[in-house]
């Protein structure tokens, strides 16, 4: 598996509030998206890798776990993480009310399970096409999905950066795991909304079909939506599926 990974602050922002993991012998990759004032978010995200990550060495998945045993797993290791941000913003005043997404992405033979909180998302790439994986817990995403609003309304709406989940946010956190089929070829990207929220889809495609590494690609992204605006923190993680790894 190639793997590339990059996080910048962009062009508007004074300080990065995203973090990103990757454990590559592990097949185990995480992207979280910090929210809170006074750098709070930056906080947030930080302590959310910090406790997926750990909870994922200390706690290794069992080798024939199926799927259900998978979406059990992720789902306690997201509430340790939640629980361990929001016992952190209660503590100190000034971190109150922080919170961060978080996506992750554990590649299981010919599989991907996917796991997120928030609007950070998990794309597949096969074949020319972009399919965005995730799903967007946000706002204005509620009101899409109940027709109420048109895409071209959403893309505007004054409350899209809006998220109606987030680790840390409340007790009790909802978590969506999905499982992926996944070839030789595939290309897996999870990134913040610093990305997807500056560089249109058709020009995310081209880049990643048109670099020759995956940390080229990634260069390239960022290079992008600091071009497009910049406006916010840009995180990604890009896999690139080889048939060994299809095979393991």
């Amino acid at each position: 598996m190639e793997v590339g990974f990059k996080t910048d602050k962009g062009v508007r922002r004074s300080n990065n509030e995203d973090a990103c993991f990757v454990m590559k012998k592990d097949r185990f990759f995480v992207v979280a998206d910090g929210v809170g004032g006074n750098n709070s978010g930056e906080i947030a995200s930080r302590t959310a890798v910090s406790e997926i990550t750990k909870f994922f060495q200390e706690q290794p998945l069992k080798k024939k776990a199926d799927a259900e045993d998978i979406r059990k797993y992720f789902e306690l290791c997201m509430a340790r993480a939640n629980l361990a941000v929001l016992q952190k913003s209660q503590k100190i005043p000034k971190n109150k009310g922080m919170a961060t997404t978080v996506v992750t992405a554990y590649i299981d033979k010919n599989c991907a399970h996917i796991t997120n909180i928030g609007d950070s998302r998990a794309y597949l790439l096969r074949n020319g096409k972009l399919n965005q994986i995730t799903e967007d817990h946000t706002y204005v995403n509620t009101l899409l999905k109940a027709g109420i609003i048109s895409e071209e309304e959403a893309l505007n709406h004054e409350n899209r950066n809006m998220i109606t989940r987030a680790i840390g946010a409340d007790s009790m956190v909802d978590v969506d795991v999905f499982d992926v089929t996944i070839q030789a070829g595939d290309m897996i990207l999870l990134c913040t909304d610093g990305l997807y929220g500056e560089v249109p889809e058709q020009e995310i495609i081209s880049i990643m079909e048109s670099e020759e590494t995956t940390n080229d690609i990634c260069n390239s992204l960022v290079d992008s939506a600091n071009l497009h605006g910049g406006r916010d923190n840009i995180t990604m993680v890009v896999l690139r599926i080889m048939e060994e790894d299809i095979d393991e």
